[in-house]
């Protein structure tokens, strides 16, 4: 264990020691993420040398910088994860090394000749650690795992799980119990169960959907004294094959949801249980739970009830037939589907109650595009194209909220531990940066000091026409936290439910199959137990540093002894918490895939001009996605022209100080793909002007003399063809030099940050 000495004190023997995580960077330096939630800790590149990106430290602070932030040195390496690291196998000047493919590790990976195995220079490689980095030494590996070439299909991906430890392999105890399964439902699976295999049940989803997780059906009911419906929500009984503590199940938990990448998915369930045996397919004899609403005129559930069943999927349906139906009922989708045409009728009635709702609970429902890759058979992106939710999709989220909700209220009123979809409201400082916002961009509404999503929902409907109201919807929407697992209910501000669970995705996510789990026990009038399951350390370690902090975090106002959780409640924090870093572990892989293909792609694209949307502002550029591409790259500061421009933090948008020129979120660009970083998945776009008499009319009403060769009252095209004309040739195309002029002037200053 490598344990450095620090000198200096504060003046009253040692400095605190503080426990953290050390965040690399590309650049040298590192950072600590603290344990407490504080402010992290930077390491300069001297403190670097002797750890690795994600080792747990013990640091403390020796000094802070002039806008009062923490500088640090390490006293002691905590622990080291045993995570390989990933890279390229190279042969420089008679030495063998792995340039790491994450660079937040910092440093290249020696390995001796011995330890190359079959590896040959240039290809993708797992390394394993045999000596750690220390200050005067880089740290030594061998090679464990040859994954191919980097130009090799699918190699992406390959990298991604590796790099961000997805478990991509089944245990040997797992692949036999899922063999010794049968293939179809038998008669004794059926004991005890309600025959809805004459109920026209049918599935809807994608047309790429290969596990069918969900099924509906809807009829009109008589509700009280007044008319609704009966809909049917049957969720696959994934629990019925899973046991508990299975060596199924150990894996499930481990993997804890489906990863799903471009042209591949990493199950949490082998291929039997999640394509086959539980999957909902057509025309075949499946195993569901079923949560059974009577659903109102004005779309409130009037009651629900639960029980295990076995169907017999009618159809299965893709999203873009159902939606054809729904517009026209004599089309080709509904004559292929006449018997069926009723039935996806009520189910569009039952949307729209449930849809009135959803507005009178003041939901918030955001407009945002989300974007789907389709790539070659190598792999390769073909285009980018943007997911399009039609009446199918919402009818299928409404019925799938209206389950998730009556799952939580069952857990809820029967008081038994389970877990809950929790999403809480925005943080006291999230909230003053949002209320200064909207002071600054003058939208005439705000939140109140104790803010429901009704009041999100206002202001979006309320700015909707405006030209920014993108920018708006994007701030209201980063105001507000991620939803996590947690048995404690905190309810969903963003859905504006006071109690919300996942119960219908078993085949994709572990925590569903928990709920079901719990359902049943209820329903068994029993208690269900979790597992003792192998739970990885960081969650466990994670847990207790939170619990800890919690209990000696300083109070203002002396309160109530609190009663310590029990070990029932604990193994439930851990289960929600293990499922929810997983979740984002999973979120992170596919994206640094999607953002992988993205920069391959946009290398064919070098030197091409795009019009864009800004996405985000920074201190030190704008993010601009493309209208046509959908693809996200950065505008420096450097690139915005030969000035000063400061980013104001209030309307989220940088300003220069001598033309007043704005570039805010919404605000739209031209510009031109400059350089694509593949290693950092970083695409850099420059800024391509038309012409500048809009800069030349703007700094002549600040009184500011314009740039030089920029006439105050003509564009820069103009006088191009003026002295074109003069000269008796073909005007330039200044269109495009304006800009490398700009740029060129912009690096000699320095941009402020």
């Amino acid at each position: 264990m490598y344990i450095k000495n620090i000198e200096r004190t504060n003046g009253s023997g040692l400095l605190d020691e503080i426990e953290g995580v050390i965040q690399g960077h590309r650049d040298g330096h590192g950072y600590v993420s603290r344990d407490d939630g504080e402010a992290d800790i930077y390491l300069p590149p001297n403190e670097m040398r002797a750890v690795l990106h994600r080792d747990r430290v013990r640091a403390r602070i020796v000094r802070h910088d002039r806008k009062g932030r923490p500088e640090g040195r390490v006293v002691e390496i905590v622990e080291r994860p045993p995570h390989p690291i990933i890279g390229r196998l190279l042969h420089e000047s008679g030495v063998w090394l792995v340039a790491p493919e994450d660079k937040r590790y910092g440093q290249d990976v020696l390995v001796p000749k011995g330890a190359t195995g079959l590896a040959k220079s240039g290809q993708v490689v797992v390394v394993e650690l045999t000596e750690p980095p220390s200050l005067y030494g880089q740290p030594v590996g061998r090679v464990k795992e040859v994954l191919g070439e980097v130009d090799d299909p699918g190699m992406e991906i390959e990298i991604a799980v590796r790099k961000y430890s997805v478990p991509h392999e089944f245990s040997e105890a797992c692949i036999a119990q899922a063999r010794s399964l049968p293939d179809k439902v038998r008669p004794q699976d059926k004991k005890g169960r309600v025959d809805l295999t004459d109920v026209p049940l049918v599935t809807i989803d994608g047309e790429d959907a290969r596990d069918f997780d969900d099924a509906v059906y809807c009829e009109p009911a008589k509700v009280g004294r007044g008319k609704g419906w009966r809909l049917l929500v049957a969720i696959a009984d994934v629990s019925h094959y899973v046991q508990t503590g299975s060596a199924i199940d150990v894996d499930a938990y481990e993997r804890a949801t489906s990863v799903y990448f471009p042209r591949r998915v990493i199950p949490m369930l082998p291929e039997k249980l999640s394509n086959g045996l539980c999957s909902l397919n057509p025309e075949v004899e499946r195993l569901c739970m079923v949560c059974d609403m009577l659903v109102t005129a004005s779309g409130d559930v009037h009651a629900y009830q639960f029980y295990p069943a076995v169907m017999w999927s009618h159809a299965r349906m893709t999203y873009t037939e159902v939606a054809a139906i729904l517009a026209n009922t004599r089309g080709p989708e509904a004559t292929r589907r006449k018997e069926l045409v009723p039935h996806f009728l009520n189910l569009h009635d039952v949307y729209r109650a449930l849809l009135k709702s959803r507005n009178a609970r003041g939901a918030v429902d955001f407009e945002t595009t989300e974007t789907q890759i389709i790539c070659d058979e190598n792999g390769r992106i073909e285009q980018i194209v943007p997911r399009v939710r039609n009446d199918a999709h919402k009818l299928i989220e409404e019925a799938m909220l209206a389950a998730n909700v009556c799952s939580a209220d069952y857990i809820q009123q029967a008081e038994h531990p389970g877990l809950f979809r929790v999403h809480e409201g925005p943080t006291p400082e999230k909230q003053e940066i949002l209320k200064q916002y909207l002071k600054a961009m003058a939208v005439g509404m705000t939140i109140s000091a104790d803010p429901t999503p009704m009041e999100f929902q206002q202001i979006a409907l309320a700015t909707k026409e405006r030209p920014d109201a993108q920018q708006i919807s994007t701030m209201l929407l980063r105001s507000m936290q991620q939803a996590i697992y947690s048995p404690h209910n905190s309810g969903h501000f963003g859905l504006a439910y006071e109690a919300y669970t996942h119960f219908t995705s078993p085949i994709r996510r572990y925590p569903d199959l928990l709920v079901h789990r719990v359902i049943k026990a209820i329903l068994a009038k029993e208690r269900y137990q979790l597992p003792a399951l192998p739970t990885p350390g960081e969650a466990h370690a994670k847990l207790a540093r939170r619990l800890a902090a919690r209990a000696a975090a300083p109070t203002q106002k002396p309160k109530k002894k609190q009663v310590a959780p029990t070990r029932e409640l604990m193994a439930w924090e851990a289960a929600g918490l293990h499922c929810s870093a997983n979740e984002r572990r999973a979120d992170e892989a596919s994206r640094d895939v999607e953002a992988w293909l993205k920069c391959k792609y946009m290398r064919d694209h070098l030197g091409e001009e795009y019009s864009g949307v800004v996405t985000a502002a920074t201190s030190f550029g704008i993010f601009v996605t493309l209208d046509a591409m959908y693809v996200e790259g950065l505008v420096h500061i450097t690139e915005l022209g030969g000035e000063y421009f400061k980013f104001d933090e209030a309307r989220q948008e940088l300003r220069g100080e001598r033309t007043g020129i704005r570039y805010a979120i919404g605000s739209r660009l031209r510009v031109q793909v400059s350089r694509v970083d593949l290693d950092g998945r970083k695409i850099d776009f420059r800024l391509v002007r038309e012409g500048e008499e809009f800069m030349a009319r703007a700094m002549k009403d600040k009184g500011v003399a314009p740039p030089e060769g920029v006439p105050a009252k003509t564009s820069v095209k103009r006088a191009a063809k003026k002295a074109a004309a003069k000269a008796k040739r073909p005007p330039a195309d200044t269109g495009k030099a304006a800009p490398r002029k700009a740029a060129a002037k912009s690096k000699a200053r320095k941009p402020r940050r």
